[in-house]
C-alpha cells in the first residue's frame, strides 16, 4: 500500500536528550549533562534532516515536534534554524504546527519570543501538578507560582498552548483531582494531556515500588474513577477527550500526535527517536542510536538510524490499529483490511460490540468508554482472532 501514509499525514519529530533534572517516574530517553555543545548538535540535525528529505522527497508537512527531554534548553537560534531547513526541504500545509515541549523551569518570555519568531506555534508545558508537595514528590523542580507564571507567558505568546497532569499520584483521592482538574480547565488555552501515572522498570519509582517504598498509590479502583472524573469534567467544559490520554477543544487536536494515530509517515530525528517511513512502497520502521553521544557521533559520520526494516502487511496492520484505536474516532477496518490483506473477524467484532467494548459499523469502529478502560486486551481480542 504505496500511498496508505497519506490517511495520516506525515510529519518530522526531532528529539532534544537533555533535562535540567531526571524525573523519577519518566522513563523517556533523557540525560542530565553539564555541557553541551549546541552548534555540534545543530549540525548533526541538519545532517539528518539533508539525509530524510533525499529519502521521502516532495511529501506535504503536517507537523514539526520538538520533544525530549526539554527542549526549551535548546538555543532559540538552533531551533530556528533546524525548522528553516525542515521547511527548505518539504512543501508545509497552509496549518502546518510545529511544537515545541517545555518545562516551567525553563521558561523565559524573551526565550519565548524568539522560539515564535524562529517558526515555533505551540507549546506543550510539563506543569505534572497544581500543588506543590506532590511535584517535590514528582522530582519536578518547579513550583506552582513558576508553572503558572509560564503558562501565563505561554499564553500570551502563542495561540496554541497545551500542558500536561498526572493524576493517580500517591494519596490523591478523586475529589482531590476532580479539584485540581477543575483549576486547570480555568488556566486551559485548549487542549490538555492527562496521564494516569504508571510506575515503569528501570525508572526511580520502579526500583522504589519494587522494595515497597512507594506508598500511597490509589487503589486500582479509585484510579478508574480519577479516569472517569477526568473525562466528565473535561466534556463538560467542552474539552472532551479525543484520545485516552489528550482533551482539546474542537480543531484544537494536537495535529502531530493525530499523524502517529492515524498512522501516518513520520520521520524521527535525535537519540533513541522512532519513525515510521513508507519507502518504495512498504512501510519502514526506523530507530536511531539511543545514547546521546553514540547518536551524534552517527549522525556527523552519515546516520544516526540503528534499524531501518520493512514491516509485513500484519505487523502494520496490528500497529494501525494499536494506534488507532486511541483515538475516539477509531479506525476505519477496510483500511485494516488493505493493510493487513484481510479484515478482522467479523465474529470477534460481534461478540466485542454485545459487550460494550466497540461500537462498530461498516465503515468504523471505535472504542466504547468502557472498552478505553481496558484497550489492550480488546486490541489483543481482535489481533487474537
Amino acid at each position: 500500500m504505496a500511498d496508505d501514509w497519506q490517511d495520516g499525514g506525515f510529519a518530522v519529530y526531532i528529539h532534544w536528550p537533555f533535562c535540567a533534572a531526571k524525573c523519577p517516574y519518566c522513563d523517556f530517553n533523557s540525560h542530565v549533562a553539564r555541557h553541551i555543545d549546541q552548534q555540534r548538535w545543530l549540525r548533526a540535525y541538519l545532517s539528518e534532516i539533508d539525509r530524510h528529505a533525499a529519502l521521502v522527497p516532495g511529501r506535504v508537512l503536517t507537523s514539526i515536534f520538538f520533544g525530549g527531554g526539554t527542549p526549551s534548553l535548546m538555543d532559540p537560534d538552533v531551533v530556528a534554524a533546524v525548522i528553516a531547513r525542515i521547511r527548505h526541504h518539504w512543501p508545509v500545509a497552509n496549518d502546518l504546527e510545529v511544537t515545541l515541549e517545555a518545562n516551567p523551569g525553563s521558561v523565559e518570555a524573551g526565550r519565548f519570543r524568539a522560539y515564535a519568531a524562529g517558526g515555533i506555534n505551540r507549546v506543550s508545558i510539563g506543569v505534572q501538578a497544581l500543588n506543590d508537595r506532590d511535584l517535590a514528590r514528582l522530582g519536578r523542580i518547579h513550583s506552582v507560582t513558576e508553572a503558572r507564571a509560564a503558562f501565563d507567558i505561554a499564553r500570551h505568546t502563542f495561540e496554541r498552548v497545551s500542558f500536561d497532569l498526572i493524576y493517580a499520584r500517591q494519596d490523591q483521592t478523586p475529589e482531590a483531582w476532580r479539584a485540581e482538574l477543575t483549576e486547570a480547565l480555568a488556566m486551559a488555552v485548549d487542549h490538555l494531556s492527562l496521564y494516569q501515572l504508571t510506575i515503569e522498570d528501570g525508572t526511580a519509582f520502579g526500583d522504589r515500588y519494587k522494595s515497597g517504598k512507594l506508598r500511597g498509590l490509589p487503589p486500582e479502583d479509585a484510579a478508574t474513577e480519577m479516569f472517569h472524573v477526568t473525562q466528565s469534567v473535561c466534556d463538560a467544559a467542552g474539552m472532551p477527550a479525543y484520545e485516552v490520554s489528550n482533551h482539546a477543544r474542537d480543531g484544537a487536536q494536537s495535529r502531530h500526535n493525530r499523524v502517529y494515530w492515524r498512522y501516518g509517515d513520520y520521520v524521527g530525528i535525535g537519540p533513541g527517536a522512532h519513525g515510521r517511513l513508507t519507502l518504495a512502497g512498504q512501510r519502514h520502521a526506523t530507530e536511531t542510536a539511543r545514547a546521546p553521544g553514540d547518536w551524534l557521533t552517527r549522525a556527523e559520520i552519515g546516520s544516526g538510524d540503528v534499524l531501518c526494516d520493512q514491516l509485513t502487511p500484519s505487523e502494520a496492520a496490528s500497529e494501525f490499529l494499536l494506534m488507532g484505536l486511541r483515538l475516539t474516532e477509531g479506525i476505519d477496518p477496510r483500511r485494516f483490511a488493505r493493510i493487513r490483506g484481510e479484515g478482522l473477524n467479523p465474529d470477534t467484532v460481534s461478540y466485542l460490540t454485545e459487550i460494550g467494548m466497540i461500537d462498530a459499523t461498516p465503515d468504523r469502529i471505535r472504542t466504547t468508554a468502557q472498552g478505553r478502560l481496558v484497550l489492550n486486551a480488546v486490541i489483543a481480542r481482535l489481533l487474537d482472532a
